[in-house]
Formats: C-alpha cells, structure tokens, sequence
C-alpha cells in the first residue's frame, strides 16, 4: 500500500503538470473532460479541462485533475513532500517548483537535514522539498 497525493485544479491541471514533468521527468497522462461518458454532463466551456492525470515521480505518483463540475478550493492543511537523496537536487527541484510562485521557508540546512524548504508553487499547490542527506555530526 501506498499513498498517493491527488491534487485539484480550476482549469489549469494541464499546464502544471506539463511543469511537474519538466522538472521531474516523464510524461504525464492526461485525460480532457471531453472523454468522460454522455451519463456525466461536462459544462461545454470545461470540456478541454482534464478529469485525471499521473506522473510518475521517481519511486512514487503524483495524480491531479480539474474540478470540472466546481471550483477546487485553494489547497490547504496539506503539502506535497519530496526528499531527494542530494543535495543539489533537492535545491534544484526547489528553486524550479519556486519559479513564479512564493517562498515560505527558504531552501537551507536544518537541524535533520542538509537542505530543506517549502513553498507554493505558482499553481498553487504546496511543495515541502528536501535532502536525505543528514547534516554534519548528527
């Protein structure tokens, strides 16, 4: 068994994890509302919206969509968590997911980890990005 982050979007799933792939790699699936059956009614002006999409990210898979027949309330009490095993990596995956979004820890050492740091991303999804790498004398 495994936990897998299922995030939401208004009308811009496509483009985010068009982002999420470059940085991380892959292609992402995505399935547009059009496919979705006669039986669930799409608002026409939300049919080219995506009703499900992967990436694998490394060992692990991130799943999103758009809330067709909604808005998706702004992510919140949660974050998407990453630990990747060097540290320039891991300042690199967190300078790119930080590119038009906002910092809110900056990417620095901890007092368990050589380099750790959160943000929302520009697509409003929030990210907490770190190292496995443990800091010196611990």
């Amino acid at each position: 068994m495994q936990p897998i982050p299922y995030i939401f979007f208004n009308g811009n799933c496509a483009q985010a994890m068009a982002r999420y792939a470059e940085i991380f790699g892959g292609t992402p699936e995505l399935m547009p509302a059009s496919q979705m059956p006669p039986e669930f009614p799409v608002p026409e002006e939300r049919k080219t919206w995506i009703m499900h999409s992967s990436l694998k990210i490394g060992d692990g898979l991130l799943m999103a969509s758009d809330n067709i027949m909604g808005d998706a309330v702004a992510m919140s009490g949660c974050a998407v968590t990453l630990s990747l095993p060097a540290l320039a990596e891991a300042r690199n995956v967190f300078e790119m997911l930080a590119e038009g979004g906002e910092i809110t820890m900056a990417f620095a050492p901890t007092f368990w980890s050589t380099g750790f740091g959160t943000l929302t991303d520009r697509f409003g999804i929030h990210w907490m990005v770190g190292c496995d790498e443990q800091p010196a004398g611990s």
